[in-house]
């Protein structure tokens, strides 16, 4: 069993954090569980572009308001507390948020916590062992 809180994560490795946003690990590759479970926050008034190429990501807005656009097909939609968004296509996608955003993601395949994004937001895909 594995028991973490957000508290004792801050300020360690699995906080990483890039402009206009940060993400707090709380489940990475190594603890060998198929998936990575992660807190991320989007300022406000920020801009973001991703496309996680290696990756299918779910992501559920807890907190804030913003549009997520899919910038593959063009369709825009409105996101706010409750909402889901599953990338299961690796869509390229751009978020904006207009309030301060919190939302709690997956990652499959999980990631190991080094990921950086490129110039394109893409993550690699890297390998670990488990812990």
């Amino acid at each position: 069993m594995i028991v973490r809180t957000t508290s004792e994560i801050t300020g360690t490795d699995r906080d990483v954090e890039g402009p206009g946003w940060r993400s707090k690990r709380i489940v990475l590759a190594g603890d060998g569980v198929g998936f990575s479970f992660h807190e991320t926050t989007i300022e406000a008034s920020t801009v973001h572009e991703f496309h996680y190429q290696n990756h299918i990501e779910a992501v559920w807005l807890i907190e804030g308001d913003g549009t997520l656009a899919d910038l593959d097909n063009g369709v825009t939609y409105e996101l706010a507390p409750g909402s889901m968004y599953l990338l299961d296509g690796n869509e390229r996608h751009r978020l904006f948020a207009r309030t301060r955003m919190r939302m709690m993601c997956v990652f499959n395949p999980p990631v190991t916590g080094q990921e950086v994004h490129d110039e394109n937001g893409v993550y690699p895909a890297l390998a670990v062992a488990a812990d």
